[in-house]
């Protein structure tokens, strides 16, 4: 072999494994695209970032010696989905620490079933970490039939901190947004 073609196999095999690189890099950023809206919304969950409510198992009880916080709830959905829906009430007083129990209406103004799905958030943004969760419809896909009309129940505490919070403390009023949106089922999901 001359030293023109081990140079050529040289730069031929440095061209491969550079190549190979940029296809493990695509398909990462690919990855890492298709994985960015569940890690975002898990992060949000976890930290309150964006006004998203936490996630909780129990609520610490009330703290009668806080005080309360307003709760304003509000229920919008997108043009697609044709549904009613609304909240049972448009406001609450809230102990910090209490658990409550809300319920919001949702009806399916078509012959046919519909799905939907929930987004939600809490204004101001930065109540959302301390604005807690136990259960609620909007972790769940919705479906109704024609003409179902349904209760659909949210339990959530707001965090006795958000009153030693110099950030938050001056908080009067919490607003718990929510919208909802279609889902549209493949056909084999039908």
């Amino acid at each position: 072999m001359t030293a023109t073609s081990i140079d050529r196999s040289e730069l031929a095999a440095k061209n491969r494994k550079v190549a190979g690189r940029a296809v493990l890099f695509v398909l990462f950023m690919v990855g890492l695209a298709y994985a960015s809206v569940p890690l975002y919304r898990i992060f949000c969950q976890v930290t309150g970032f964006g006004g998203t409510p936490m996630r909780a198992d129990a609520a610490p009880g009330a703290q009668a010696a806080l005080a309360p916080v307003g709760v304003r709830f509000d229920a919008n959905v997108n043009a697609a989905l044709p549904w009613e829906f609304k909240p049972e009430t448009n406001k609450t007083r809230v102990v910090p620490g209490e658990r409550i129990v809300t319920y919001f209406t949702a009806k399916n103004m078509t012959a046919r079933s519909t799905t939907g799905t929930a987004s939600f958030n809490v204004t101001p943004a930065i109540a959302g970490q301390y604005f807690s969760k136990l259960e609620c419809f909007c972790f769940t896909e919705q479906t109704l039939t024609g003409g179902q009309k349904v209760e659909m129940p949210v339990v959530f505490f707001v965090d006795p901190k958000i009153r030693t919070d110099p950030a938050t403390s001056h908080i009067e009023e919490i607003t718990l947004s929510y919208t909802f949106y279609p889902v549209e089922k493949s056909a084999e999901a039908r």
